[in-house]
């Protein structure tokens, strides 16, 4: 009887059940916590860069964290409420779509941590994080024009408001950086959050800018792009891919993607939570804080020049130094 009792507490755990404890021992035990956007926490993207942070500290700890995938908008704020309830010590909010109910939760959960990712909000008790997507994006719209034969590329953002535009202007400034005459041929998904996960849309609007003479396509739209990336395999093109490194999808493919550190931004949130050196505050990263980059590895070797990679990496440095500047997004 008492190994079936065991067994069935250990299932309830493993399940992500609130565990059985103490009051005393429930104070001692660090138990992270992740919601992820929409679109999935594998989308290849976004969410699955933070799913990968997670998963790392996870792996290097031993520590099981908690978490929960939104579907739809009303989500966001019970599953805050109920990691916290259930006594979550940190809670990664990953997403600007998360602000609101981080804010409102934060403020009745004052002993608990939370780590909002892509907007900023300043309480006691929440670590935020933004990024500077331009500066990554500069240096992919460099590579897009030097790669382009026709001297137009594309742009597929997802949902459009600020943040996309963001990559939409580095991306801009990079393409002209190279080639003054150069057309960026531009489509947002949509304005609500399906915009994140509609890889047909996506598809749809890669094609038609292929139609209209683009060669390289930059997709910043989470799940969506991936419908992006075919289209370019299917029509013989190049895609760009975002947040995680994309390379690896259609390998000989995908010219590059923009990398945006978010798994790095999990990982650090949980690990300095259990050590003791979490920090309330806003943080915004960049090429300078390794936020940003581009990727490069055996899946894209070929399709980036050595001449390519020098340019890159001298424009890298002098953004780094301040002797170059990429202009954010301005409303």
């Amino acid at each position: 009887m008492m190994k079936r009792i065991l067994a069935v507490l250990t299932l309830s755990v493993a399940a992500g059940a609130a565990p059985l404890a103490t009051p005393a021992q429930a104070a001692d035990e660090f138990v992270p916590a992740v919601v992820f956007d929409q679109g999935g926490k594998f989308d290849k993207s976004f969410n699955e860069a933070a799913y990968n942070g997670a998963e790392r500290f996870k792996k290097e700890t031993g520590i099981n964290y908690r978490e929960f995938e939104i579907t739809n908008e009303s989500q966001r704020e019970q599953a805050m409420r109920n990691m916290a309830r259930r006594g979550a010590s940190v809670i990664a909010a990953v997403g600007f779509s998360q602000t609101a109910a981080a804010d409102k939760v934060s403020r009745e959960f004052p002993n608990t941590k939370f780590c909002l990712i892509d907007d900023k909000l300043e309480l006691p008790n929440v670590q935020s994080v933004t990024f500077k997507e331009q500066e990554g994006s500069f240096l992919v719209g460099m590579l897009a024009a030097m790669a382009s034969k026709t001297g137009k590329v594309g742009f597929v953002g997802g949902m459009d408001i600020p943040l996309i535009r963001n990559f939409l202007t580095g991306y801009e400034q990079g393409v002209k950086q190279v080639k003054a005459d150069g057309e960026v041929i531009t489509n947002m998904t949509g304005t609500t959050p399906a915009a994140w996960n509609d890889p047909t849309r996506g598809a749809e609007l890669a094609k038609s800018q292929f139609g209209r003479g683009a060669d390289i396509v930059f997709a910043a739209a989470g799940a969506t792009g991936l419908g992006v990336l075919q289209a370019a395999v299917d029509a013989g093109k190049l895609g760009i891919g975002v947040d995680s490194n994309q390379n690896w999808v259609h390998p000989g493919k995908v010219l590059t993607s923009m990398v945006k550190r978010v798994d790095v931004t999990v990982y650090d949130c949980m690990k300095s939570a259990k050590e003791g050196s979490w920090k309330a505050g806003h943080r915004v990263v960049g090429l300078k804080e390794e936020g940003v980059g581009y990727a490069l590895d055996e899946n894209n070797r070929k399709l980036v020049t050595p001449d390519m990679e020098k340019a890159v990496e001298e424009a890298k440095q002098k953004i780094i130094a301040g002797q170059l500047q990429v202009k954010p997004y301005q409303p």
